[in-house]
């Protein structure tokens, strides 16, 4: 009637070698902190000369239900997914397409011009990102009507999807964006040349014509808007605008030499390869996944091919969609090299170069070799790290990765990154989100405005929202896959199985599965069973104890011939543990179960202009950079003291213990005792998730 799939405890370190293992194809891998960067690199690499494409689809062990087939009832995620739809209903359509249209010279019917990245040609400061958040736009919108039935949201993409097919027309029938094309003239012009000097200052010459800033990272968000709007949304005309601008990406990247394409893949590209792929696959047209390899950095994926780690110094979400196109490129081709570099990538970012949120990235690049953390976190520039981006792609990532493999621990990782990362860069009722999750400690969360930001992390962040039961669960042939703990409900209409998730996690430390239809035929159910337990847990069913059950880090499977009214109930005991940075064990975090906690320290300083926020200074004008400049900018706030803890090695339940309020806990015996939460409880108080222990 039932058995377990086992799993051993590792820690989340440990498992970048042990999954890999696990890999689609035969590997035998050292740990990425055992990666030898000194192995002689060989004379041919693995990616030298042309990339030859041939379909041959590779078929996955698991596969996540439509979203259509997946609906949040409540909890947590269901009230982030309510935010975002407020905040996506409020930006009007016009406004959205104002920039398409102008570009165009066409009417843009009265609309006010959004600000931020979206800021306009009309004056001196336009941004040459203008549209991105367009693309994002339309990805979100049909990434809510499939996860929640938005009609209205539906409705008003479909528009926007017909207005921008009249835009494509007045531009050629091929390119379509909200900037000119001069920008790509100078893509192609100035990319590979060093910048010219000025004589008087023998610096680079700030007068000289320069680089775009990436102008294929915005056409790729238009891209892939327009072919999840055709996915997910079943609007026909968005597929012919994305063979347009496919027609128009392949036509101007074929016109130029690998050597020069080389040196315009310099700049930043977004995912352009991975929704070239996708458009293949759906259209059946395999010139699209020909034109994607193009889009192929060299320099980037020979070292991954190699499992070597050259990612220091390298900016951080220039290169995740890089990753994610490699493992694209795996499924629907076979090609072991794209394998290679999506599953090193992976497994070297998140086991040697995350935080203890899942997230990644200092001041937006790697600044330091692998598994040097604290490091990392202690000469950051300011207070730039782990961009919201970056765990946006990272969980794309692992997607794929969960896919091949069906190895649950991809989850352990998932559910950290979603409930930590994810949760908490929402701001309650109004549906903004953060450009970073700030890991410095006495540091805050800052947030974007209503119409005056739109960043990058403002575009994933609305996309991010929209698909919060993308990853609940998946199936195979054989049955399904419960790998979050999310109140929802589940319709296989393809095998007339129903169910229902009952659960308050993790404010509540357990879950049940509710069948309420369900075919004559039996069907394995596998729950996941965390790593993070300490003992294998207590599952019923019906009301009785199983007689087997799975260690931590496997799943628990359940076949028999289902009916209506069964019920499975699991305990999720969450337990206090410390975190400590590989290189240096004094520097710890702490987190309950999956949860990473944090200390309220107060409000000094802050005030509403500190919070929501316009301005990314790293992308600001030159000059035009201010030390009161709102939002994500903090260098101006004087910083504040942090505790410092004494405690013995052993046990942190010892001197961290439980306070009044759910899920929050009290130090004792310290010389400044501090209260934890849940760090995605934390808004509009400065905080601290990583201490000095000693």
């Amino acid at each position: 009637m039932n058995h377990s799939t086992g799993g051993q405890r590792f820690s989340r370190r440990q498992f970048g070698a042990a999954a890999a293992g696990a890999a689609a194809i035969p590997a035998v891998l050292a740990p990425p902190s055992q990666a030898q960067p000194s192995t002689p690199i060989p004379d041919k690499l693995p990616f030298d000369g042309p990339i030859e494409y041939a379909g041959a689809a590779v078929k996955p062990k698991a596969e996540p239900f439509p979203m259509t087939q997946v609906r949040i009832t409540g909890g947590p995620l269901h009230d982030a997914q309510d935010w975002n739809r407020g905040y996506m209903s409020r930006l009007a359509a016009d406004r959205l397409l104002y920039n398409f249209r102008q570009n165009a010279g066409l009417d843009v019917k009265g609309a006010t011009p959004l600000g931020g990245w979206e800021t306009p040609a009309d004056g001196t400061r336009a941004s040459e990102l203008r549209g991105h958040f367009t693309g994002h736009f339309l990805s979100a919108s049909a990434l809510l009507y499939a996860s929640a039935g938005d009609q209205a949201a539906k409705a008003k993409a479909d528009y926007m999807v017909d207005e921008l097919a009249k835009v494509q027309t007045r531009l050629g029938g091929g390119y379509l964006s909200a900037f000119p094309m001069e920008l790509f003239d100078r893509l192609d012009a100035l990319s590979g040349k060093p910048r010219p000097v000025d004589p008087a200052t023998g610096r680079a010459d700030p007068h000289a014509p320069h680089l775009p800033w990436a102008p294929f990272y915005t056409i790729h968000k238009i891209l892939a808007g327009m072919i999840d709007m055709y996915q997910l949304a079943q609007n026909r005309q968005a597929l012919a605008v994305a063979q347009g601008m496919a027609d128009w990406a392949d036509r101007w990247s074929a016109s130029k030499s690998e050597a020069h394409m080389q040196e315009i893949l310099n700049t930043e590209f977004g995912g352009m390869a991975e929704a070239l792929y996708n458009l293949s696959v759906l259209d059946g047209n395999p010139q699209w996944a020909k034109a994607g390899d193009r889009f192929t950095k060299k320099r980037f994926v020979n070292p991954l091919a190699l499992r070597r780690d050259e990612l220091r110094g390298l900016h951080v979400n220039t290169h995740i969609p890089q990753a994610i196109a490699a493992a694209r490129r795996y499924e629907i081709s076979g090609d072991t090299r794209f394998h290679d570099v999506a599953d090193y990538f992976w497994h070297e970012v998140a086991g040697a170069r995350s935080y203890v949120t899942e997230g990644t990235s200092n001041g937006e690049t790697w600044n330091v070799e692998p598994r040097r953390m604290a490091v990392e976190l202690r000469t950051t520039r300011g207070t730039a790290t782990a961009e919201c981006c970056c765990s946006y792609n990272m969980l794309k990532l692992t997607r794929h990765l969960f896919g091949w493999t069906g190895d649950p621990r991809y989850f352990d990782y998932y559910e950290r990154a979603l409930f930590n990362h994810r949760l908490g860069t929402i701001y309650p009722e109004k549906g903004y989100t953060q450009y970073y999750l700030s890991l410095v400690s006495g540091t805050w969360k800052t947030f974007n405005t209503e119409d005056g930001s739109f960043w990058c992390c403002t575009g994933t962040g609305v996309e991010e929202y929209a698909k919060l039961n993308d990853s609940i669960y998946w199936r195979d042939a054989d049955g399904l896959y419960v790998n979050l703990f999310i109140p929802s409900e589940l319709n296989w209409e393809e095998k007339g199985l129903q169910l229902r998730q009952e659960t308050g996690f993790p404010s509540q430390q357990s879950t049940a599965l509710v069948v309420t239809a369900a075919p004559p035929a039996p069907i394995a159910f596998r729950l996941r069973v965390p790593s993070w337990l300490r003992t294998a847990p207590t599952v019923t069913l019906n009301g009785r104890a199983l007689g087997a059950t799975a260690a931590p880090g496997g799943y628990l499977s359940i076949s028999r011939v289902w009916k209506a009214g069964d019920r499975i109930a699991m305990e999720l005991p969450m337990h206090l543990t410390a975190e400590a940075m590989p290189d240096d064990p004094s520097l710890q975090a702490f987190l309950y179960g999956p949860l990473v906690l944090a200390a309220d320290l107060g409000a000094e300083g802050l005030t509403e202009n500190r919070i929501f926020g316009d301005s990314a200074p790293r992308f600001m004008p030159p000059g035009q950079v201010r030390e009161d400049a709102p939002g994500v900018h903090h260098s101006a706030v004087p910083a504040i003291e942090v505790p410092r803890f004494r405690a013995a090695a052993g046990d942190v339940s010892s001197w961290i213990q439980p306070a009044d309020a759910p899920l929050t806990f009290r130090t004792a015996g310290q010389a400044k005792d501090v209260t934890l939460a849940p760090l995605n409880s934390i808004f509009g108080r400065r905080y601290a998730v990583y201490w000095e222990v000693t």
